[in-house]
């Protein structure tokens, strides 16, 4: 398994992420045909080593069926009281 690059609270977005992927029974490649990528782009992501943006992550929510505001606010109750990026 590929050691992340990004540390800190990254983490809860990505465990956010593949959490809600997962929920809604999609694979990595199905997420990735709808959002317009390949396979890698979700795994990538998954594995920490790919930051996502506002916009990546709001169509990720969307094309997994999933509130891109509810979602977030998952991510805003793991973070730590100081966040590290």
């Amino acid at each position: 398994m590929s050691k992340t690059i990004f540390g800190g609270d990254h983490k809860h977005l990505v465990q956010v992420l593949t959490e809600a992927r997962k929920a809604s029974g999609l694979t990595q490649t199905e997420l990735a045909k709808l959002v317009g990528k390949d396979q890698t782009y979700i795994s990538i992501i998954e594995r920490g080593q790919r930051r996502v943006d506002v916009l990546e992550f709001v169509a990720l929510a969307k094309a997994m069926k999933a509130d891109p505001e509810g979602l977030f606010e998952q991510v805003l109750k793991r973070l730590s009281k100081h966040i590290s990026i």
